[in-house]
């Protein structure tokens, strides 16, 4: 299989005789041999290539709560897997180890979409999950392997941070089943120090996945100790998800434990989590989950309605199933959204 070089899509060229990657909002301008902020897009021979095609890292087994999905087909495996680099600088990065390696022998390993898909059902998955880093970086990859996924009757997730442009979202979320995006604060302020990234792409992500595209939507937020956690910024960005993509879309709040660049700050409290819950409850969400700490409440899917338990779940353990087939309420029979 020829891995070393692949010609991406998304880039033009410049009168100066460098190259300008489209993919992102970094807008990468690259001389002959150097490589963008991402890692794995770099200027050869004049063209954009993708060094990370054919070249997973990971390739475990998950359940698909962990990615994390509580409204899609709960309860099922996914087939996970990232590459190396990424196209933001989190300071908080939990999978700094990928993210920011800069060796692309030492981590990953080489399988192509079908030898990806051939793993998937050996293993008994029902999808196969682009995570880890983030899609965005690798999206011909993720495309070419979601193509390879649907012939196969496998169904397709990307796990993103949403940094991307219109065009390029378009062609991979057209492929993708379902996305968990990562919504990391409420401010540009926070996106600018803590991520290097700005918040109105992924605003206009989310606008666009949710309304013009058939990608079953869930959002997370990892809530860190005194810089995106405080009570006010929890209600505008909830009364934001509210207003702009309705109630029906679930929100995770996920704890943040101290790693790569932010070890000097204490893990999330429960309480915390607890809180933004409720806040977004109070805000109109119907559906809000807590994640990374043991809470059964506020991992459980309860009916909006007849506010019945329907799914209990205990970290990502499914404990009871009180739904029918039609992913209706089995009390009241309201229709829950997702794909059940």
């Amino acid at each position: 299989m020829e891995t070393d070089r692949f010609v991406g899509q998304w880039w033009h060229a410049l009168p100066d005789g460098r190259i300008q990657c489209d993919l992102c909002q970094r807008d990468c301008r690259l001389h002959e041999g150097q490589r963008g902020a991402c890692f794995v897009r770099m200027m050869d021979q004049g063209e954009m290539i993708l060094t990370a095609w054919g070249r997973p890292s990971g390739l475990h087994v998950d359940p698909v709560e962990k990615k994390p999905l509580n409204h899609f087909y709960p309860g099922t495996s996914v087939l996970s897997f990232g590459t190396a680099g990424c196209n933001l600088t989190c300071k908080n990065c939990q999978n700094w180890e990928m993210t920011k390696s800069r060796d692309m022998e030492l981590l990953s390993q080489r399988a192509d979409p079908p030898e990806i898909v051939r793993v998937a059902k050996k293993t008994r998955c029902k999808s196969v999950a682009f995570t880890y880093n983030d899609p965005v970086i690798f999206a011909e990859f993720a495309i070419d392997t979601a193509i390879a996924c649907h012939e196969a009757g496998l169904k397709s997730i990307a796990v993103t941070a949403g940094y991307i442009h219109p065009k390029p979202a378009r062609e991979l979320f057209s492929f993708i089943d379902a996305t968990n995006v990562d919504l990391k604060g409420f401010s540009e302020e926070f996106y600018n120090k803590v991520t290097g990234g700005h918040l109105a792409p992924v605003l206009d992500l989310l606008c666009y996945i949710h309304h013009e595209t058939d990608v079953w939507l869930e959002i997370t937020t990892l809530l860190i100790p005194g810089l995106n956690d405080s009570e006010k910024e929890i209600a505008e960005l909830s009364r934001w998800i509210s207003t702009h993509l309705g109630p029906d879309v679930p929100l995770h709040f996920s704890a943040f434990h101290p790693d790569f660049r932010m070890l000097d700050l204490p893990p999330t409290p429960r309480e915390t989590l607890s809180m933004g819950r409720k806040i977004a409850m109070d805000e109109g969400l119907r559906f809000v989950y807590t994640g990374n700490v043991h809470d059964p409440a506020g991992g459980t899917t309860f009916c909006p309605e007849c506010r019945s338990p329907l799914i209990i779940r205990d970290w990502f353990s499914i404990l009871s199933w009180n739904m029918d087939a039609d992913g209706r309420c089995a009390v009241c029979h309201q229709k829950i959204p997702g794909r059940f």
